[in-house]
């Protein structure tokens, strides 16, 4: 009988495709996956450090899983990913509940890994930060989307951020590597692909000597079966005016993209080391604006240094270029980044009120965009089924303007079942809260 694995994934998306390629590595060893943990052999959490909290729900979710040592079938638990890169020394002397602790650059080794803790070997395995994990996946997705990580690790260096000291400088993958990749998603049936790594807008530039972002955007339109190709992650300074004429002008790419700005102030801008300023953040948003690009974006509140007046700067520009996707971040004083020894902290108390006057007016502005979307069409990727009521045929979709899992969605009706993974025109009817409502076109 197989040994069943299960695995549980934390963190962004970038972890989800190293998740997907570990998954693909086990069942080629031999391995069965379980989605259940109660019946797993050995459960391995691939883990996120970037923030405080995100260490902490890592350790909780391994504490979890290690009581199914007594619940369930469970013999061994395996910590994997970032928590074990930046932290694996302490892991190691300390959570005794981890039966092996692994980095980021061990995926190709996991069954080896799996093996030799279940003969009793309780080890660290961490190696340097080169290359990008890549390989077959088996997707975490709905069939139809899948995320393409074209680089890793980040040499943005900003002062809040742990990234570049846990996944290293950063390392693009070649344009053919993407390229052949995608195809093989597509031919498995994907039609979003979803560009992802620490900075996209920077891919290809440490291999080719400036960023190839444009280029590998074109290759990736040739692809057939792709329909949207959608961008997350680029960095303001390097949205040049011929990616944004590529993303006006290709049918291809979606007409999103996401920005973490984290700040329009200049002063806190420079104490983050961002390369952009809040002049230059405005020309870019009005370009953007001018072309009809949708924005999501993340700021950071309660930066060292931050007062009433600097969120009031990102106040004003919410309400004066209304994005339609903004998550807001309590300021996390993360050991052995440069923010963590500057003067002027910010109480937890403030940060949250920060928080909170932002959310208030991100929240007006969305339900303003909303509420003016009532009445168009738009074409919305269908997602998944949520049953029938009636004579009427219900799903979940998104719109261009809509990221999966992070934005809101369309529930659309319809007289006929639709496919999923397919793209129908859909008349907007109402508004719940981030979602929207509407029916099919005849």
């Amino acid at each position: 009988m197989k040994t069943k694995i299960g695995v549980v994934s934390l963190g962004c998306d970038k972890n989800r495709v190293d998740t997907e390629v570990m998954l693909a590595n086990l069942v080629q060893g031999g391995y069965e996956i379980t989605s259940e943990p109660s019946e797993a052999d050995v459960i391995i959490v691939n883990t996120c450090a970037f923030l405080e909290s995100a260490r902490k729900e890592a350790i909780d979710t391994i504490l979890e899983m290690a009581n199914f040592k007594r619940d369930g079938h469970c013999q061994k638990v395996i910590v994997t990913g970032c928590l074990g890169q930046k932290f694996g020394d302490e892991l190691y002397r300390d959570l005794y509940e981890a039966d092996a602790i692994v980095g980021t650059y061990e995926y190709d080794k996991i069954c080896d890994i799996v093996a030799e803790t279940l003969d009793g070997n309780r080890n660290l395995y961490r190696g340097c930060n080169e290359g990008v994990t890549f390989g077959a996946r088996i997707l975490t997705t709905a069939p139809h989307v899948a995320y393409l990580k074209i680089a890793d690790g980040c040499d943005n260096y900003c002062t809040y951020c742990l990234i570049p000291y846990i996944r290293g400088r950063y390392r693009s993958i070649t344009l053919e590597s993407a390229v052949g990749q995608a195809r093989e998603l597509a031919e498995k049936g994907v039609k979003e692909l979803i560009l992802v790594a620490q900075d996209v807008t920077r891919y290809g530039k440490d291999l080719y000597g400036a960023p190839k972002l444009v280029e590998l955007i074109r290759e990736l339109s040739q692809i057939q079966g792709i329909q949207w190709i959608r961008l997350l992650y680029c960095y303001p300074e390097l949205m040049t005016d011929s990616l944004l004429e590529e993303i006006v002008h290709n049918p291809k790419v979606v007409k999103y993209v996401d920005i973490p700005l984290q700040h329009v102030n200049d002063g806190i801008l420079r104490k983050m080391n961002r390369r952009s300023n809040g002049e230059s953040i405005r020309i870019l948003f009005d370009k953007l604006m001018q072309k009809g690009i949708s924005v999501r974006s993340t700021f950071i509140c309660g930066f060292p240094g931050e007062t009433n007046e600097t969120i009031a700067e990102v106040d004003e520009f919410l309400r004066s270029y209304k994005l339609r996707n903004v998550g807001f971040f309590a300021y996390s004083r993360e050991e052995g980044t440069a923010a963590a020894k500057f003067d002027c902290q910010v109480s937890a108390r403030t940060k949250q009120r920060y928080v909170k006057k932002l959310y208030a007016t991100q929240y007006a502005v969305a339900n303003e965009l909303n509420q003016s979307d009532v009445g168009k069409t738009y074409d919305c990727i269908i997602d998944e089924s949520d049953g029938k009521d009636g004579e009427y045929y219900l799903y979940k979709g998104r719109a261009y303007f809509m990221s999966p899992e992070i934005d809101g969605c369309v529930y659309v009706t319809s007289r006929k079942p639709l496919e999923i993974g397919s793209m129908y025109p859909v008349k907007i009817s109402g508004v719940l809260e981030y979602d929207l409502t509407g029916e099919i076109v005849e």
